[in-house]
């Protein structure tokens, strides 16, 4: 049976896809497990599609105008997808193909019913599974049917659905190819899907078994709700069964038909418990030869299986490697540092090399362990405890997977005795700490920046490892930790006490407004002075709206008033440059490298502020915070015992403006010295690349640190690694991280299990005081921002290159965020009501709804249907 265009399904293995697409090599794989029985078939080849492409030249113009649309234009997608499917299905298959189709039709049985199904080549993989993205026909009968069908197979490789799936996945239509599996049909009492990890928590230890009479279209049509049923550890732990009211059954002259089920019959079970059991022990040998969860088609033919089809899948976030199989949990690094984006492997390793922690990498996101400190009582009340004031919804979440007894209680630790030399000395409120400490940051960086100019090839990596730990060192430094925590501190005080005390809720957030020496509120403050310089050009402003490229610089300074607005922005440059959104990966592009993305910020600013707002609104925020200050300082005086209480409130409030700015400025030296290593890096990964030894400088984002190091050393790096990483990045960059995963691979989802939120309200975590009401603008890309006075800012997350952004909205919205995070900080010090940790807010929320937040409360209301931005 074997040739060019066909192939036996029992001599393809998991090696022939560009033979035989996903489909067929997984069926191929299949069929030589043992125990594991496949219905017999063959596969029209890849050869066999590119020769019918051959007999028809137009089909390249028409894939060449199919790749140019965008996937978001759907019209252009149908319009020329159907094109190519018409086109396809007109011409004749191929003489010598029919020929060697219908002789394996021959030797199978030429008057059988067959299973018509396409396989592409890039379908059924470990990072993209194509699910139903091309077509199947059942029970095709005769050898002009079974050609009919695989001419339609072939089409189907265009049907609007795959093509708007290649193109958001980033694969191009001329590279992928159409195999077709044609299999003896199989006639079911019983059919369905197994996953062999639960598809809805992820969980592995936990398989998930859909099942109904009759053929699996059923089920996939969403014509019957299947029984369900969860399987662990060999039992069935939960059942579901459904009334199934209708099946699909083969037709005698072909094709298939539905029927209504006998009413005495919808309620019975399709598959018998150990049945189920059985199935389940079948999918996990399945899932150990592939090594991974599997998605997979069954029939219950006689009393037994017959596997029709098995693909990873790729829904499931990646749980991180571990050498045991202790139970574990992970808490998210990316919800805490705002950044929940995939990282590259550079970003990742360079991020492990400097980090104070040990953590660990899965899908692309870094995790911390937190099973140790949860084990023990002590600390695990102190761990909760801290979380729950920055992310209850995480803290949330642990005691879900506590009280399910997943981590087991072991002994507090013995109490450590006192540090030597004793204690440290409670810091004091004095802003020369706090000055000492950013001129000691500043001197560290500019050591740096002076000791790597000399420094090139492995060299370099030598001295970086040696930079990484100065880099850890200045992150543990024990002053600058005693300033943060201060900080920290005197805002959950004064929130806790006052509330207490005089019945008030989050004072803090307007006693921190314009709190000085906060790095990060100043780079905001800043862009509007940037836009004072450029307000009274016109031919300036005019030139920057039409600005594309990062060299706009080197022409600005040639306009009127062109030299003062690039001293400006170069000026703004030199000081937060090295700032990006994503800054804790250090592959992201900085502004220094693409100052464009700063551009739409400072035109909104040009547009929406008035000379010397910057000032303007630092003052306005100082002086409220300086009448906050006295109204609660009266209020207490007239308190019983009100003196000291006044006193001990008025000192905390010293820390509090001392401190709290400071909480900014270590995440800017981290940036800084981040900066400086990634300047140093592409140098060598330029000279990589102009050796020829990369395809491009950024290639080596796909490498590890170590990676990069032997790539400078031998001067040679696996291109095939490189393109793996690539495909690997773009799987992960469709995967939503979870704030807590276990070892077990579940998400856990916590919940702020509140009852004062209003019916149709999104909840969230209140971090800024304040009520307002205003336009929505859905923004996920800061460099789409067009913002008006007045908007309410809503996104997945904000850093701090974020920052700019908020001085012209009036209220903001995350998805991610706790109350000691970036955006918080911010947006209390700048007087914005705000509410983060509101779960599907972007989704939820469309752009241009009116919405009111309510950021004493923490949650947001949605009061009207979106309208177009005008």
């Amino acid at each position: 049976m074997n040739g060019p265009y066909v192939l036996a399904l029992g001599d393809v293995d998991a090696g022939r896809i560009a033979d035989v697409g996903g489909k067929g090599a997984q069926l191929g794989a299949l069929s030589r497990i043992d125990g594991v029985l496949v219905p017999d078939g063959f596969c029209v080849t890849t050869d066999a599609f590119r020769r019918m492409r051959a007999e028809a030249p137009s089909l390249d113009d028409l894939l060449g105008r199919l790749a140019r649309v965008a996937a978001d234009d759907r019209e252009a997608v149908r319009e020329l997808s159907a094109l190519v499917r018409e086109t396809i299905e007109e011409i004749p298959v191929p003489g010598d193909i029919a020929a060697a189709i219908t002789g394996a039709l021959a030797r199978t049985g030429e008057r059988s019913a067959y299973a018509v199904r396409s396989s592409a080549t890039a379908e059924d993989l470990p990072t993209a599974s194509f699910a139903g993205q091309q077509d199947t026909y059942l029970n095709v009968v005769g050898p002009a049917a079974v050609l009919r069908h695989v001419s339609r197979c072939w089409a189907s490789l265009f049907t609007e659905r795959a093509v708007t799936y290649r193109q958001r996945n980033g694969i191009d239509h001329r590279t992928v190819h159409m195999a077709v599996v044609v299999q003896r049909m199989v006639f079911p009492e019983a059919s369905g899907i197994l996953f062999t990890a639960d598809p809805v928590t992820g969980n592995r230890k936990v398989a998930t078994v859909d099942a109904g009479f009759g053929l699996g279209e059923a089920l996939v049509s969403g014509l019957v709700n299947p029984d369900v049923y969860k399987v662990r550890d060999g039992e069935i732990v939960d059942r579901a069964i459904a009334a199934k009211q209708r099946a699909v059954h083969a037709r005698p002259e072909g094709g298939t038909q539905d029927v209504v089920i006998a009413p005495e019959r919808q309620r019975e079970p399709a598959l018998t418990d150990d049945q189920v059991v059985r199935l389940v022990r079948l999918g996990r040998r399945i899932e150990a030869h592939f090594g991974r969860p599997q998605d997979i088609e069954w029939c219950l033919v006689d009393g037994g299986f017959r596997i029709v089809q098995s693909r990873p899948i790729t829904t499931l976030f990646p749980v991180p490697e571990r050498d045991d199989d202790d139970p574990r949990v992970y808490i998210s690094v990316g919800h805490q540092q705002m950044m929940t984006d995939p990282m590259k492997p550079l970003g990742l390793s360079v991020w492990l090399l400097t980090a104070m922690a040990p953590m660990y990498e899965a899908g692309g996101r870094l995790f911390v362990d937190a099973t140790p400190r949860l084990a023990a009582p002590a600390s695990r009340a102190a761990l909760l405890d801290l979380i729950g004031k920055g992310d209850p919804v995480i803290r949330d979440a642990l005691e879900t997977v506590l009280d399910r007894g997943f981590v087991p209680t072991r002994p507090d630790a013995a109490p450590a005795g006192p540090p030597p030399g004793g204690a440290p000395a409670p810091i004091p409120a004095d802003p020369a700490v706090v000055a000492e400490l950013v001129d000691r940051n500043r001197a560290d960086v500019a050591a740096l920046k002076r000791d790597i100019r000399t420094k090139t090839g492995p060299a370099l990596f030598e001295f970086l490892l040696e930079a990484f730990q100065e880099h850890k060192r200045v992150l543990g430094d024990r002053r600058s930790m005693q300033a943060i925590m201060a900080g920290m501190e005197a805002t959950w005080w004064l929130n806790d006490t006052l509330e207490e005390w005089l019945g008030e809720t989050n004072a803090a957030d307007t006693l921190t407004l314009s709190a000085p020496g906060n790095i990060t509120s100043e780079m905001g403050l800043a862009l509007l002075d940037v836009a004072d310089v450029i307000r009274p050009h016109p031919e300036v402003v005019a030139f920057l709206q039409g600005v594309e490229d990062e060299d706009f610089l080197d022409r600005l300074g040639k306009l009127e008033g062109g030299a003062e607005a690039r001293d400006a922005i170069e000026g703004y440059l030199d000081r937060y440059g090295m700032r990006c959104v994503g800054e804790i990966d250090i592959t992201r592009p900085r502004w220094s490298e693409r100052p464009t993305t700063l551009l739409p910020v400072v035109l909104d600013h040009v547009r929406n502020f008035g000379p010397g707002a910057a000032a303007q609104r630092f003052e306005r925020g100082r002086q409220k915070a300086s009448r906050k200050e006295q109204e609660v300082l009266s209020r207490l005086r007239a308190l019983p015992d009100g003196e000291a209480k006044a006193a001990e409130a008025e000192r905390m409030i010293d820390r509090l403006r001392t401190f709290i700015g400071y909480r900014e400025y270590p995440k800017y030296g981290i940036i800084s010295r981040y900066f400086v290593y990634k300047q140093a890096l592409m140098r060598e990964a330029g000279s990589l690349a102009r050796d020829g030894v990369l395809a491009g400088a950024e290639d080596v984002f796909y490498l590890t640190f170590q990676e990069f190091h032997e790539a400078v050393r031998s001067r040679r790096v696996d291109e095939g690694l490189v393109r793996r990483r690539k495909e690997a990045f773009r799987s992960y960059e469709a995967l939503t991280p979870p704030r807590v995963l276990t070892s077990e691979g579940e998400a856990v989802s916590g919940s702020y299990r509140r009852d004062d939120v209003p019916a149709g309200a999104l909840a969230g975590l209140a971090v800024s005081a304040g009520t307002v009401e205003g336009r929505a603008r859905v923004v996920l890309d800061m460099a789409d921002a067009d913002l008006e006075a007045g908007d309410i800012l809503v996104t997945a997350f904000t850093d701090p290159s974020w920052s700019p952004l908020f001085v012209g909205i009036a209220g903001l919205v995350t998805e991610v965020g706790g109350l000691m995070t970036h955006g918080a900080v911010i947006a209390r010090e700048y007087g914005l009501p705000a509410v983060v940790g509101v779960e599907g807010a972007t989704r939820l929320i469309r752009d241009g709804q009116r919405i009111r937040v309510h950021g004493t409360e923490g949650y947001v209301e949605i009061l009207t249907d979106g309208q177009p931005p005008a």
